[in-house]
């Protein structure tokens, strides 16, 4: 059961611009938007933190940062939907949106650089920062602008999985379920 209804259709002018703004031409927008955009202020703020532009990180690279940051929090909503969306994009395999999920992201396709970007979110979903160690192996990959991306990502997820989780929104029409 939804606990805060979503608005419905018709719009405002200003809601549906936003939405169209960020959805696929002729695509519903999202419950979670919808939800959101109940609140003006919420979703005013929740747009201007949320990372839906193109970054310095490669699509692929964005999806497991934000799959892996969604499976963490165990956010089966926001997992399914950029499964749903973005992993074919993202030439992520079965074996590696599945990899994602898992409590060891082990999979002998990641390359190194994928590799550090698992290490990273799960350090920072596990103790909310980096050792040394782990900041120079993401340092030794990623440029600053990237570093500043991953970890805005990782948390921007992360508090996307509490909205979500906390409503009990329900899995978009054809998401995959977290396994």
């Amino acid at each position: 059961m939804i606990r805060l209804a979503p608005l419905e259709p018709p719009y405002d002018a200003d809601v549906q611009a936003s939405f169209d703004a960020i959805m696929p031409p002729g695509a519903p927008p999202l419950l979670l938007f919808r939800t959101i955009a109940r609140s003006p202020r919420a979703w005013r703020k929740f747009r201007a933190g949320s990372l839906l532009d193109r970054g310095p990180l490669t699509l692929r690279q964005r999806e497991i940062v934000i799959d892996r940051a969604c499976a963490r929090a165990r956010c089966g909503y926001e997992w399914g939907v950029h499964v749903a969306a973005f992993a074919k994009a993202a030439r992520l395999t079965p074996e590696e949106i599945a990899a994602t999920a898992a409590a060891d992201p082990a999979c002998a396709s990641w390359t190194p650089d994928e590799r550090v970007l698992l290490d990273t979110v799960d350090a920072l979903h596990d103790r909310a920062t980096l050792s040394q160690a782990e900041y120079a192996a993401l340092a030794a990959q990623f440029d600053a602008d990237q570093i500043l991306e991953i970890l805005l990502l990782a948390g921007f997820y992360r508090t996307v999985a509490y909205v979500a989780n906390g409503l009990a929104l329900p899995p978009e029409p054809g998401a995959p379920a977290l396994p």
